[in-house]
Formats: structure tokens, C-alpha cells, sequence
């Protein structure tokens, strides 16, 4: 995981959740269309994560489908900008949006 402070990880969990309710889906549906299992999808929700690209992987989604419901998301502290810019990311997984 990236190296967050326990505050930094709290503020992101709670930009998770605020992002979730917003987008209005529900877990299940959200772990099909992340090709996971709910379970996993609520690891990656609390920062406990098999690959550091996942947290980008489930905010370019909560993001899209908010945006989509022409809403404006709670902005992220941590995950902010094109992850491109992170040479330690595997983009092309990011890009494939989909959670291990």
C-alpha cells in the first residue's frame, strides 16, 4: 500500500465510503462490474489490499459513475491526479479496471 499516515488512511477510507454512497450502487453490483468478490471490494474500501493499484482502480470508478449521474464526487486527499504520473503504478492493470 501506499505510505499513508493512520490519519491520511482514515481520511481515505472515509472518502471511500462518502464516494460509494454517492454513486448509488450497491456492493454486489460493484464487485461484478470490478470483476471481484464483495468481500475483496470491501478490503480494497479499507486500504487492505493485495496491489497498491487497486484504491485508483475502485476511485476511477466510483468517480465515472458519479459523474455519470451528472453529481460531483468528494474529492480524494491521497489518490489525486493521473496515477500515469507514479512510475511505481502499474497502469496498464489501472487501466484494465478490474480488482484482483
Amino acid at each position: 500500500m501506499m505510505s499513508l499516515t493512520a490519519d491520511e488512511a482514515a481520511a481515505t477510507i472515509e472518502e471511500f465510503q462518502q464516494n460509494f454512497e454517492l454513486a448509488g450502487v450497491s456492493l454486489d453490483t460493484a464487485a461484478k462490474d470490478l470483476h471481484t468478490s464483495p468481500l475483496h471490494l470491501k478490503q480494497v474500501m479499507n486500504l487492505n489490499v493485495t496491489r497498491i493499484e487497486e484504491p485508483w482502480i475502485l476511485r476511477n470508478y466510483l468517480v465515472k459513475i458519479i459523474l455519470n449521474h451528472e453529481k460531483e464526487p468528494v474529492p480524494f486527499s491521497k489518490l489525486t491526479g493521473n496515477p500515469k504520473r507514479y512510475r511505481f503504478l502499474n497502469n496498464q492493470y489501472i487501466e484494465e479496471g478490474k480488482l484482483a
